[in-house]
C-alpha cells in the first residue's frame, strides 16, 4: 500500500503543474519530474589504468551532473565529490570519502521525498568499485542506499571495470542499476589522454536524445557496444541494466526536462 501511494503521489505532482498550461501554448510550464529527487555524482579516482593521471573521471563528474541538472534534477538536491576537489573551483565538489557522501546523502533525502539518484565513475575489481583508497563493495552500498532513500525510486550507476558485480546485490522492486560492464568484464576509456570512460561518454551522449532512464539505460548499452566495435576494444564490457518490477511502470512516466527540446 506504502507502494501504491508513492505512486500516485508521484502521478498526481507531474498531473497538477500540467494543469496551469497545456504543452507548447506560450508561457507553458513544463514541470520537473525529478525536482524533489536527492542526487550524488561521485568520481572515485584519478589514476589512469597505466598508474599516471588521468583527468577522465573527473570529467565525467562534472559533466553527468551537469546533464542531470538540465533533466530536472535540481542543484541544491545535487553533490557532487571528488578525490582531488581542491582542483576544481568551479564546481566545488566535496572530498570522495564514503562516510562524508553517506552523511550527505542522508541530508538530501531528509529534505528531499521523491526518489535518489546515486552515480560513480571510478575504477573497479570484482570486489567493488574504488573511492579514493577503500573499496565499495555492493554490500556497503546496499545498505547505504537502504538508509538512506529506503523504498524511494532509486536509480544507481555504476561506472566502472567489473561493475556488474553490483547488480545481485542492488536488484530490489524499486531500484534500476545500469552498469558499465558484467562481472566479469573490463570497461575502456580509462586512460592518460581520455577525456571519458567509454561508459560516461555515451551515458553523456545518450542523454541528448533519451526521454526517460529506461531508454537511457538501453541507449548506453548500445552506444557502448558500438563504440567498442568501432575502436576494437574487447572482449566487449556488456553494460548490465536491471530494472525493478515496481520501477517499471513509473520511469516512462518520469521524462527530462531536455526531452522537450529535443
Amino acid at each position: 500500500m506504502r507502494w501504491v501511494a508513492l505512486v500516485w503521489g508521484l502521478l498526481l505532482g507531474l498531473a497538477q503543474p500540467a494543469a496551469a498550461a497545456s504543452p507548447g501554448q506560450p508561457g507553458a510550464f513544463q514541470p520537473s519530474a525529478f525536482k524533489d529527487w536527492a542526487a550524488v555524482v561521485v568520481a572515485g579516482d584519478w589514476h589512469a589504468h597505466s598508474g599516471g593521471p588521468s583527468e577522465a573521471f573527473d570529467n565525467a563528474r562534472r559533466d553527468v551532473a551537469r546533464a542531470l541538472e538540465q533533466a530536472g534534477f535540481q542543484p541544491a538536491n545535487l553533490r557532487q565529490y571528488s578525490v582531488r576537489p581542491e582542483r576544481y573551483h568551479d564546481t566545488r565538489p566535496a572530498k570522495s570519502d564514503l562516510n562524508g557522501i553517506y552523511e550527505d546523502l542522508g541530508d538530501l533525502t531528509s529534505k528531499t521525498s521523491a526518489g535518489c539518484m546515486f552515480y560513480l565513475s571510478s575504477h573497479g575489481s570484482p570486489a567493488g568499485a574504488i573511492v579514493d583508497d577503500h573499496v565499495l563493495a555492493p554490500g556497503v552500498l546496499d545498505t547505504m542506499l537502504d538508509r538512506t532513500c529506503g523504498k524511494r525510486p532509486t536509480v544507481v550507476v555504476i561506472s566502472a571495470c567489473f561493475s556488474g558485480v553490483f547488480v545481485p546485490t542492488l536488484a530490489r522492486a524499486n531500484r534500476m542499476v545500469l552498469t558499465a560492464a558484467r562481472p566479469d568484464r573490463s570497461s575502456f576509456g580509462c586512460g592518460e589522454a581520455d577525456k571519458y570512460p567509454y561508459f560516461d561518454d555515451c551515458f553523456l551522449q545518450s542523454m541528448k536524445g533519451a526521454r526517460d532512464f529506461t531508454g537511457l539505460g538501453r541507449a548506453v548499452q548500445a552506444c557502448v557496444a558500438a563504440k567498442e566495435a568501432e575502436t576494437g576494444a574487447g572482449p566487449p564490457s556488456e553494460p548490465q541494466l536491471f530494472v525493478g518490477g515496481n520501477l517499471r511502470p513509473i520511469l516512462p512516466l518520469l521524462t527530462f526536462t531536455s526531452a522537450a527540446t529535443h
